[in-house]
């Protein structure tokens, strides 16, 4: 099977939204995502995780671009306001797309 072009949608927000957002995530067709915690500086100063208020995360989620347009569409109209929350959306080159069945031709 040749190699499949998809969207990478990453997520950058606050550790506290993690179950919500793993729940958005499915509700809006993802079939999986993966999590990791998140250090960095930015616009809201240094988030370190010296402690729980502080923590970030950071979501990445590949699939088609309906998907992923559903997903950024739902987080910066419902979550943008009130939380910090950065969202990215770029091409990437499955390399082995069978484990993307439904979203690879």
């Amino acid at each position: 099977m040749s190699n499949q072009v998809l969207k990478l949608l990453t997520i950058v927000t606050e550790a506290a939204l993690e179950n919500t957002l793993a729940k958005t995530i499915e509700r809006l067709g993802a079939h999986g995502y993966t999590i990791t915690d998140a250090r960095g500086k930015g616009g809201r100063g240094v988030r370190n995780a010296a402690w729980e208020a502080s923590r970030n995360i950071r979501i990445e989620i590949i699939s088609d671009e309906e998907t992923i347009e559903a997903i950024s569409g739902h987080l910066k109209n419902n979550f943008y306001d009130n939380y910090a929350m950065v969202l990215f959306k770029t091409d990437v080159e499955v390399t082995r797309p069978e484990k993307f069945k439904g979203y690879c031709k």
